[in-house]
C-alpha cells in the first residue's frame, strides 16, 4: 500500500517593493545570506531585473511575483500564489511605500489616500497574514520606516504620519510576537538616494552628507538588526544621535524645523 506522501513547503524570505533602492538592495542582502526569496512590486521587468543580478552573484534565482500590494486582498492572494508553488514565509520585509512632497490641502488627496494604504493598511495585512508560518519557522518581519516617523512633517504631513504609524505599529508587534520566537525590526533610515525621493519631488542634494547613506548600507543594517533581534534599527550614527535628541524637543519646534527642512528639499 503506498501511502500518501507530504511535501514540506519550503521557507522562503518574501520582500515587497523589491524592484529598486532599499528593497532590491535587501534582496541581495538576504541572498547573499542563504535565504530563498520571493520578490513583490507592481514593475514585473524591474524585479525579473533585481533577480537576474542575484542569479548572476551565484545565488538561486528569486522567484518574481509581480503583484500591487496595496490592492485589497493582496496578502490572501499572495499566500495562495506561495502554496501553489510549495512556500511559506519565514520572514517578511515589508518595504513598499512612497512619499509626495507638497502641503496636504494642496496634494491629490487619492493619491494621498493611496498612500496610506501602501503604507500603512498593505503593511499591516502582509505583517499579520503569514503569522502561522513566522511562528513555525521562529522566523521575523522586516518593517521599513522611517527617521521622518519621529517628528510631524508639514510639507509631507500623510507620508510622515505612515512612518509613524510603521514605527509604533512595529514596536508593538515586537513586544507581542518575542515570546512566540517571531522577531520583529523596523527599519528607521535617513535620507538613502533613491528613485523615492524622485518620486517624492524631493531635491536629493540639499540632503547633509552626514545623514546620507546607501541603500546597501542601510540593508546590512536592517538585515543584521533583524537577525540580532533587535527592535529599531536606524542606520548610521548621525541619525542615531538626531532621533535621540528630537523627544526632547518642543513639537513647535520640530514643526517650525521641519517646514524649513521641507522647503530646502524644494
Amino acid at each position: 500500500m503506498n501511502l500518501p506522501v507530504t511535501l514540506e513547503k519550503r521557507p522562503v524570505t518574501l520582500i515587497t517593493g523589491a524592484s529598486a533602492g532599499i528593497g532590491a538592495a535587501l534582496a541581495q542582502q538576504f541572498a547573499a545570506n542563504g535565504h530563498e526569496l520571493v520578490l513583490v512590486a507592481r514593475r514585473e521587468q524591474a524585479l525579473a531585473a533585481v533577480a537576474d543580478a542575484i542569479a548572476a552573484s551565484g545565488q538561486p534565482r528569486p522567484t518574481v511575483l509581480p503583484v500591487d500590494v496595496a490592492r485589497a486582498g493582496a496578502a490572501h492572494d499572495m499566500a495562495a500564489a506561495l502554496a501553489a508553488r510549495d512556500l511559506e514565509p519565514e520572514t517578511v520585509v515589508n518595504n513598499a511605500g512612497f512619499g509626495l512632497i507638497g502641503a496636504a490641502s494642496t496634494l491629490d488627496r487619492a493619491e494621498q489616500l493611496a498612500m496610506i494604504d501602501l503604507n500603512v493598511r498593505a503593511l499591516t495585512d502582509f505583517s499579520l497574514a503569514f503569522l502561522d508560518s513566522l511562528e513555525r519557522r521562529k522566523g521575523g518581519i522586516l518593517n521599513v520606516a522611517s527617521v521622518a516617523g519621529f517628528l510631524p512633517g508639514p510639507g509631507m504631513a500623510v507620508y510622515y504620519a505612515t512612518k509613524a504609524y510603521v514605527i509604533s505599529f512595529s514596536e508593538a508587534l515586537h513586544h507581542e510576537l518575542k515570546p512566540k520566537g517571531v522577531r520583529v525590526t523596523v527599519l528607521c533610515p535617513g535620507p538613502v538616494p533613491t528613485e523615492f525621493q524622485a518620486r517624492a519631488g524631493i531635491n536629493q542634494e540639499v540632503f547633509p552628507p552626514l545623514l546620507t547613506r546607501s541603500a546597501e548600507r542601510v540593508a546590512r543594517d536592517g538585515y543584521r538588526g533583524l537577525k540580532e533581534g533587535r527592535r529599531m534599527v536606524v542606520p548610521g550614527s548621525a541619525n542615531q544621535v538626531v532621533t535621540a535628541l528630537l523627544p526632547m524637543l518642543p513639537h513647535g519646534l520640530l514643526l517650525a524645523l521641519a517646514d524649513l527642512r521641507k522647503r530646502r528639499r524644494r
